[in-house]
């Protein structure tokens, strides 16, 4: 007992110079998390069938526990149980970063990183534009339709208006849109829009090691990405549009501010205020992101950008126009007068087409509406509405396809004059009436458009003409000669 060995230890020694096999843990249970492992090993399953850069972390599964289902037990115990059923799942995956120390606004990164959506019912694959302080760590999330130059420069202009100002030096790897060619060492051969970027709002770049073996030099814009991803896009985010996703990852950011990350003293909203004070100051404009290009109208009516389609107005077939394009936006001009603005198309070899811009020759060739892809695609966005559809039907049961289509297609041109609800009251009423002439509608929808007449005011026979009135003195001065 002296030497604080139990006699059951020493008989083993004296039996055998190798100690015994140490018991199994039986385990006990846990009470807290027996309720929630069905769910959890449901969420661990389900991400065997999606990318590995968006699977549920430990605390991303303790965080929704708490939030969607009110669950009451200690992230630890969810961390624990995580753990040992990634390593039964066959999911476990380690990721080694160096910590490094930066001087205030001395330095950001830049990076891109993919992530799944599901986008209006239709899983796509997307970009995340991430730039990073490396002193804070405050960091700027977009999201783009693809990795482009203009989604590369636009996230430049986005995240420096985002933060305020602009740091001394950015470091990327050796993206496509700032990099034309690798010399030797560190010089590279800019791309001349990525150097324009650059002058206009004077800062230098940095471009890591070709490869794998450059991933280690800009490793805080790699964690963060991943770590945001993990944080704020796990489940897969389910939206209506680019900009609803945008703005799910704007919350994101500002939520982020609070959060403390290791090795460091205060939050990064806290330390980004002492670093924004050292950052150099905005120019006076923002950089013109778009990229100006030459497209011929074909006899469909479209102009073809980046292996693309995108509608123009009939009277534009066979002209050469001006194409402004933009990160999320293609503008077409007729000199210096815009003839159609689309979204950017999230792919290639598909038809972006305005409805609208077909009217004039649907007006000749009614029959070729019902089968318009226009139309289709004006009915999944919601311009074509359940109420066009009604009166384009009572029009065609009251007169035949033709004419019944050609009064519709003369409705659907005067949206480009009056208010889109006043027309769709309109159709409204005359399914009601039955009075299906379009003149009809047109009329009705004008005077819903109308401002309301001011009130009339009547005025007193009586004291209009009676010249004692206090109100018409300035009136008898004049006759009198009294005004002076």
């Amino acid at each position: 007992m002296r030497h604080g060995v139990h006699r059951r230890t020493v008989r083993q020694a004296l039996a055998s110079a190798v100690p015994p096999p140490r018991k199994e843990y039986a385990s006990r249970g846990r009470p807290a998390i027996d309720p929630w492992k069905e769910l959890i090993d449901a969420w661990l399953s389900a991400d065997k069938d999606v990318p590995v850069k968006q699977r549920h972390t430990a605390r991303r599964v303790w965080q929704r526990l708490v939030a969607e289902h009110g669950a009451d037990l200690s992230e630890v115990s969810v961390s624990r149980y995580v753990a040992l059923r990634r390593r039964q799942l066959g999911l476990d995956r380690v990721e080694v970063f160096v910590p490094q120390a930066h001087d205030l606004g001395a330095e950001a990164e830049v990076d891109f990183g993919e992530f799944h959506i599901r986008l209006a019912g239709q899983d796509l694959k997307v970009w995340m534009f991430a730039m990073r302080l490396s002193a804070s760590g405050r960091a700027f999330h977009y999201a783009f339709a693809n990795q482009a130059q203009e989604a590369f420069l636009e996230g430049h202009v986005r995240g420096l208006a985002y933060f305020g100002g602009v740091p001394a030096r950015v470091r990327y790897d050796n993206l496509k849109p700032a990099v034309v060619r690798i010399l030797r060492g560190r010089d590279r051969l800019e791309n001349d829009r990525f150097t324009a970027l650059r002058s206009h709002y004077g800062f230098a770049s940095f471009f890591c090691v070709p490869g794998k073996d450059g991933a280690h030099e800009k490793g805080g814009i790699e964690g963060e990405i991943g770590r945001f991803r993990r944080t704020h896009l796990v489940p897969i985010p389910d939206v209506a549009s680019m900009t609803a996703l945008n703005e799910l990852i704007a919350a994101g950011d500002l939520a982020d501010d609070a959060r403390v990350i290791t090795g460091h003293h205060a939050g990064v909203g806290v330390e980004f205020a002492a670093e924004q004070a050292t950052l150099a100051p905005l120019p006076g404009e923002a950089f013109d992101t778009s990229s100006v290009i030459s497209a011929k109208v074909d006899s469909r009516s479209r102009v073809c950008v980046r292996q693309a389609y995108y509608s123009v107005p009939v009277r534009y077939v066979a002209k050469r126009l001006t194409v402004r394009l933009g990160a999320a936006t293609v503008e077409v001009l007729d000199g210096a007068k815009v003839v159609a603005v689309h979204e950017r198309a999230t792919a290639k070899y598909v038809d972006v087409l305005d409805l609208d811009h077909y009217l004039e020759i649907l007006a000749r060739k009614p029959g070729a509406l019902p089968g318009a892809t226009a139309l289709a695609q004006a009915k999944k966005s919601g311009a074509f509405t359940p109420d066009h559809q009604a009166y384009w039907d009572a029009a065609r049961a009251a007169r035949g396809d033709g004419p019944g289509t050609r009064d519709l297609i003369e409705v659907l041109l005067a949206h480009r004059t009056l208010p889109a609800p006043a027309l769709r009251a309109a159709m409204r009423t005359a399914i009601t009436t039955g009075i299906l002439d379009p003149a009809s509608v047109l009329i009705d929808a004008r005077r819903a458009a109308e401002p309301p007449l001011a009130p009339v005011i009547p005025i007193d026979a009586l004291t209009r003409y009676d010249r004692s009135a206090p109100t018409l003195h300035g009136y008898d001065d004049l006759l009198t000669g009294n005004n002076r």
